[in-house]
This record gives C-alpha cells, structure tokens and sequence, in this order.
C-alpha cells in the first residue's frame, strides 16, 4: 500500500466550470421511456447533467475555472510552477493538453506542466503528486486542474451507463503555509479489474476501425460501440463497498483520528445507490457527507472538487478536517485525509 504524509501543504483555493447546457435526464433522453428514465433516474439519483456542445473540450472547462481562481485570488502566475491536467478527455493523444493549457494561462515558461490519464481517483492522487512536488523548496505553488467530457465517450443508449456521465472542469491551487499542518494519504490499484470499466478500441492495442464505430446491441438491451466506454456494474459496485470502507478505517488509524473529527466526507460521486449505500456501510452523518450527483451526475475524477466548490461554499471557514475518497476506473482508489483552513472557493462559472 502506497501511504503518504504531508507537513504544511494544503488547499488554497478552488474553482469550477459546466457547460451551460443541462441535460434532463427525466425527458431529454429519447432512447428510452419516461417509465424507463424513471426508474434509472430513481436508482442513480442523478436529475440533470450537464453536457458539452461538440467545440468545448475538457481543456476550455478548466481554463475558464483557472481564470477565475487566479483573477479572484490575485495569484501571480509566476509564482506557479507546476501544472498537472488531470483527464481522460484530453484535448489530443499528442501533444500533452497540460502544456497546452501552461501556454494558454500564459504561465512561465520555467513550469513544469504534464497529464495524468486517470479517471475516478484522478483529485486525489494528482493532489498526493502536488503534494509531494511542493515538499521541493523551490516548488512554490501548484495548480491541479481536472477535466472531462465523458458526455463525449458513453453511448446515451446504455442503460447503464447512458443517464451517469457529465462534463466539467476544476482548477485547485496548492501551496505552503503553517496553518496546514499534517496531511495523509493511502493510494492503491487492482489492474485485475481493468476491465469493469473500459473502452475497448482506440488506442495502440486495439486501433480505431471503421467496424468499431458500430453501436451493437449488448446484453440486457445495452447499446454502445467499441469507442464508447463500458462499465460493468456489479463489478464495480462490489470493488466499492467492499475497498473504500477499508481504505477509509485504515486511513484513519493511519491518521491516529477517529470518524467523528473528521467534519466532511466527500466522495467520488458514482451513483446514488452506490454512495448511500456505502454511507450507510460506514454509518456516517448525512450532515458531513456532501452530494452533488443529481446536479452534475458522475463527473470521473471532477466530481470530488465540484462537490466541495457547490455544496461546501460557505461551510469550510477555519480549521476543518476534511476526508476525500475516489474509487473506480482502473480500478484504482485514492483516500486522504487533509486539513483545511478557510480556503477560498469560487462561485460555479457556466460556458
């Protein structure tokens, strides 16, 4: 198991950008009844999405969220070494979008910018990265961007998987200071699961064909093409509620802190069977256990910094202990442990 402990490092600030559009789950899906959408909806929790037009990609989200957090914060963008573009949904296979977007923010030439092809866990281990690049003294600050259009690669005639996915984008700005003080995480992969959620064609294993294009009929009426992702359900529900609530006990001992300092729990948001019931699981207070599913559906690894931009603004004031926890593609999960001192958190920016 890959632990970590942090002195001084934390979250400075936070911000966010959707895509104007809202999808309704409950009617703007055409492939299915309003019993069917119903019922989906019912189980997932998630009313509307957001949904990127065909010219916004993953990149133009984060950079609206990182004009916004640097304007407001009056950051000095030379004093921003490090870029680290999280997503699955990058702008090209190549060149990395980070250095892109290093260009784009008219950042200096001396930051370090690069990818990180993760999905659900993505926030929490690219900020353990940041983490560990700001223990360098000459690091002084990093900006952590997550990015997705995952609207753009799951077929809205799965039954599964077509009412989760939605498009967003985060920039978080880590720094030093005293007032942090300790800070812990536990990361862990299982490659024998890479499977459960996946897309079969398009990279260098399986190269794009014009056959793979073909959306097919699958088992239980799922409709999707080899370019489009599939998810094994049962799979990754299993992973979850057997892995995260051992992730998060051992986190704690880990910490030396019991469940009832910690004064937030935020979660990757897969569905809303998934997450309650791993809440219940946990027997956590629904006060410190933060959604925000049924208005931005399952953003992959945005989900847990869009949680806290829309429904903590306003409640993290002071020193506060705050529990993360990202689990899925790969399979992979991340769990933290950070402390958090007023940070400051911007108001959700729509294009």
């Amino acid at each position: 198991m890959a632990n970590f402990t942090y002195n001084n490092i934390g979250i400075a600030g936070l911000a966010a950008a959707v895509p104007k559009h809202i999808y309704r789950n409950l009617t703007d899906n055409k492939n299915f009844t309003e019993e069917d959408a119903a019922a989906i909806v019912d189980k997932t929790g998630i009313l509307e999405r957001r949904v990127a037009d065909a010219a916004t990609c993953a990149s133009d989200l984060c950079y609206t969220a990182s004009e916004q957090l640097i304007n407001e914060m009056g950051i000095d963008r030379n004093e921003i070494d490090v870029l680290i573009f999280v997503s699955q949904t990058p702008d090209f296979r190549m060149p990395a979008t980070g250095i892109i977007l290093q260009h784009r923010l008219n950042l200096p030439k001396s930051c370090l910018a690069f990818d990180v092809n993760l999905g659900c866990s993505g926030f929490v281990i690219g900020l353990n990265m940041a983490y560990s690049l700001l223990q360098q003294d000459s690091i002084r600050k990093v900006l952590l961007l997550n990015g997705e259009t995952r609207t753009k690669v799951y077929s809205f005639k799965d039954r599964q998987t077509g009412f989760l996915f939605g498009d967003a984008g985060t920039a978080c700005l880590v720094d030093k200071n005293d007032k942090y003080g300790p800070s812990w995480f536990m990361l862990d992969s299982d490659g024998a699961k890479s499977d459960y959620i996946s897309i079969k064609s398009g990279g260098y294993r399986n190269p794009s064909t014009p056959d793979s294009f073909i959306e097919r009929e699958h088992e239980n009426g799922r409709v999707y093409s080899d370019e489009q992702g599939y998810m094994d359900g049962a799979g990754v529900f299993e992973f979850v509620i057997t892995e995260v609530p051992k992730s998060i006990k051992k986190i704690l001992q880990f910490a030396g802190s019991e469940k009832e300092e910690v004064d937030f729990f935020v979660f990757h948001q897969a569905n809303k069977f998934m997450n309650e019931h791993l809440n219940r699981k946990l027997k956590l207070e629904e006060g410190k256990v933060p959604f925000s599913l049924q208005k931005f559906g399952n953003t992959s690894s945005v989900s847990i910094p869009i949680t806290i931009v829309s429904e903590l603004n306003g409640k993290l004031s002071g020193a506060q202990k705050v529990l993360i926890s990202g689990f899925g593609v790969g399979l992979s999960l991340g769990t933290a442990i950070l402390n958090i001192d007023n940070p400051w958190l911007g108001e959700l920016s729509e294009i």
